[in-house]
């Protein structure tokens, strides 16, 4: 049986275009109220990962996929990116 009729019914779904909002989590940090309220400009505030730590992909609190800072080959200076490590298979969710 020829399944590409089936792919490309489900490539052309209208869901498809829909457009959801990633979020890219660097690390965490858990001051007191105290700290957080002194903080000020120039204030430096330590996180839970280290630099080289691969970063984590959420869609909603659903997390999808891990993966590593970069800066793009043909993007603006200083702009971020992420190159994906892992990735969620949307049934079984990522450990």
């Amino acid at each position: 049986m020829d399944d590409a009729p089936l792919a490309a019914e489900r490539d052309s779904h209208p869901l498809r275009a829909v457009p959801i909002e990633v979020t890219i989590v660097v690390g965490r940090a858990r001051p007191s109220v105290r700290d957080l309220l002194s903080l000020g400009e120039n204030a430096v505030l330590a996180l839970d990962r280290k630099i080289d730590d691969p970063v984590e992909l959420y869609v909603g609190d659903r997390l999808i996929a891990r993966g590593e800072l970069q800066e793009p080959e043909d993007g603006e200076p200083g702009q971020l990116a992420v190159r994906l490590t892992e990735v969620a298979r949307i049934q079984d969710g990522l450990a």
